[in-house]
């Protein structure tokens, strides 16, 4: 358990062997980010490592290993030297949602990464297109009753976050609709402009621009409170679903055989980081949640960690799903 680990590091023993030296960092540190460039986690990984470098007095290099959900990368910094010099900057297809879903997966979350430190929360949103006539949540739910299996709801691929809140939604709401799974969320932009599909749950960075431009209204978040960028924007909760929060994060993670002295430098500087108000406001303007004080620490990410597969397996067990 990350719990029982987290403990043993802090008092080392002095027969263990140490892979990390005084010195750390001595050259530049590669942050893994599962997904191709562009998207939310590359987006938040950027946001990060541009300060944690200064304060590390090296350069922090994404490298983006996209494929299998996240999988690819995770695996590459899962086997690698754990110097503290591979980094794996993880989110929740990876973290939460492959562990569930996916069958031979090529490693364990807790036995493989040491949590470094949550970044931010990247909130799920209800977005349909405009020429749908549901402009709330409650009105889309009526539309699926109405039409049982039929609406069209989009996501960013299978066994991703927003298919696990997708099916988590149509559970607790007694709905049915039809899942289409898209390569990415930018995939599935033009096709929810132009009503090829009817509407999509997806990450709030990656809706906000659509929703600006009135190009496809957000009609619903799933968080406890209404977000600051989306005033009017009511929460899944006020629509009758008591309790439902859904979305993905990034967070930093090391190979788990990192050493305490890494694991408390970059812990260290990764707190500094988050504690710059410019930091925390770019965050923040590009739809992401900033992290708690709690969640910055190694065992408050891993607490968050264990309860976000608590609730993705709470999801795949209500919607019937099975690793696959």
């Amino acid at each position: 358990m990350w719990s029982r680990r987290l403990l043993l590091i802090a008092a080392p023993s002095l027969a263990a062997p140490r892979v990390a030296r005084a010195a750390y960092p001595d050259r530049p540190i590669r942050v893994i980010v599962p997904f191709a460039a562009g998207g939310n986690t590359d987006i938040l990984a950027r946001i990060l490592t541009a300060r944690m470098a200064e304060r590390l007095g090296v350069t922090m290099v994404i490298e983006n290993r996209a494929g299998a959900g996240g999988s690819v990368g995770a695996e590459l910094v899962a086997r690698a030297t754990p110097d503290g010099h591979t980094l794996l900057f993880g989110a929740g297809g990876p973290l939460t949602a492959n562990p569930v879903l996916q069958a031979r997966l090529p490693y364990d979350v807790e036995r493989d990464f040491r949590p470094i430190g949550l970044v931010g929360i990247l909130p799920m949103v209800c977005q349909v297109t405009p020429r749908l006539a549901a402009r709330s949540l409650p009105e889309l739910l009526a539309l699926m009753r109405a039409r049982p299996g039929q609406v069209t709801v989009a996501t960013p691929g299978n066994g991703s976050a927003a298919h696990l809140a997708l099916e988590l939604l149509m559970a607790n709401a007694g709905v049915r609709a039809s899942h289409v799974p898209y390569r990415g969320g930018s995939a599935m932009i033009p096709d929810l402009i132009n009503g090829a599909v009817e509407a999509a749950l997806v990450e709030l960075p990656s809706a906000y621009p659509l929703h600006r431009d009135n190009q496809a209204p957000i009609i619903a978040i799933a968080t406890e409170q209404r977000s600051p960028l989306l005033p009017s924007v009511g929460t899944f909760i006020e629509a009758g679903l008591p309790g439902f929060t859904a979305g993905s994060y990034g967070g930093l993670l090391a190979p788990s055989g990192a050493s305490p002295e890494v694991v408390a430098r970059l812990h260290a500087a990764l707190a500094a980081t988050l504690g710059e108000a410019a930091v925390l406001s770019r965050i923040a303007e590009v739809g992401a949640i900033p992290s708690s004080e709690s969640q910055r620490s190694p065992d408050g990410f891993a607490a968050f960690l264990r309860q976000e597969l608590t609730k993705a397996r709470r999801a795949a067990e209500l919607a019937g799903l099975r690793p696959a």
